[in-house]
């Protein structure tokens, strides 16, 4: 019997990118998944909606609030592990409305992580992000990095980290903090760099970006899942914070170029003010070291770019329906 089979296992942020891939390898490894999605009239579940019938009606999805503190620790009552991974992550967002980011990522962590002592869980993994270290001051970023938030969303997600740090060392509630660099893959959102790249790409010559010399550490959906995976395995890393990155970085403008030869197309590039942003907020160079996550659990990433491009591409190209090439997506 594998690790996972017949454990009950809550996935907040279930709906999106990372967590509906999560929660379906979740249910594929044997284990009892509950769904947290965010509540909304339409009743979508977000990302869950594209998994297959069978393992989508495996999830007992349950649609609420993050924000809820009485939600929360009900959707928490008898789990045993609870990866929380619901949050605001889009930073040009958090320049507009980040208050909102304040309660979902700080608020809605302080519930999960009281709701945890409240009930007893077994463990919880808290998702941060790369972006709290800021621009890189050396290469590849290990967990001992300073932190340097350079937007409101950064700056939301050091606190929550902190929040998840210190309920461990103050109620003992065991926590781990998974730090994944710039995931990618299928069912990604056009907030993110590689999907707006491919959209525009798939649909015409020009693309319209924003910086494009920034460089970023780009993770496959697959070795992330793994890694979250590995993480909650291993008794090693409550209490640590653990990077899921490659130790390699690539730029903006040589993603554009190997989408471009990916797709035989020649591509051109016109910079979009709009989607830069503030000087002082740009984060120039994310590279993670993963020697930790290595050490403790045996995870390494194995999804070179060139075939987490190739996937993610074909994957878009049948999904265009749900993108909106000409416009930005904050």
């Amino acid at each position: 019997m594998g690790f996972w089979e017949g454990r009950v296992v809550l996935v907040t942020g279930a709906g999106g990118f990372i967590g509906s891939h999560l929660a379906e390898e979740l249910v594929l490894s044997g284990a009892k998944v509950r769904a947290l999605v965010r509540y909304n009239s339409r009743n979508d579940w977000g990302m869950l909606e594209l998994l297959r019938e069978e393992t989508r009606g495996a999830m007992d999805v349950v649609s609420g609030d993050i924000r809820d503190a009485p939600f929360v620790r009900k959707a928490v009552q008898s789990c045993e592990i609870v990866f929380h991974l619901a949050a605001l992550i889009a930073i040009p967002y958090s320049y507009v409305a980040s208050e909102s980011f304040l309660d979902t990522n700080v608020r809605g962590t302080l519930n999960v992580l009281q709701a945890g002592v409240d009930t007893g869980v077994r463990r919880i993994v808290h998702t941060s992000t790369s972006e709290v270290y800021g621009s890189a001051q050396y290469t590849p970023i290990d967990e001992g990095h300073p932190l340097r938030p350079q937007s409101p969303y950064a700056a939301t997600k050091v606190a929550a980290d902190m929040l998840a740090e210190s309920f461990c060392c103050s109620y003992g509630l065991p926590v781990s903090v998974v730090r994944p660099f710039n995931t990618y893959g299928p069912r990604q959102s056009a907030r993110a760099v590689i999907p707006t790249v491919a959209v525009q790409a798939l649909t015409g010559d020009v693309i319209r970006l924003g910086s494009l010399d920034t460089t970023r550490d780009m993770t496959f959906i697959q070795d992330t899942v793994r890694g979250f995976l590995k993480v909650a395995e291993s008794s090693e890393t409550v209490g640590e914070v653990v990077n899921l990155g490659t130790a390699t970085g690539v730029s903006v403008r040589q993603l554009v170029d190997k989408i471009g030869q990916m797709l035989g197309k020649e591509l051109r590039i016109e910079v979009d003010d709009q989607r830069l942003r503030p000087d002082k907020s740009e984060v120039a160079t994310l590279i993670g070291a993963y020697g930790k996550a290595s050490r403790l659990t045996g995870w390494t990433p194995q999804v070179d770019l060139d075939e987490g491009l190739h996937q993610t591409t074909e994957w878009l190209g049948r999904h265009l329906d749900r993108y909106k090439p000409g416009m930005y997506n904050i």
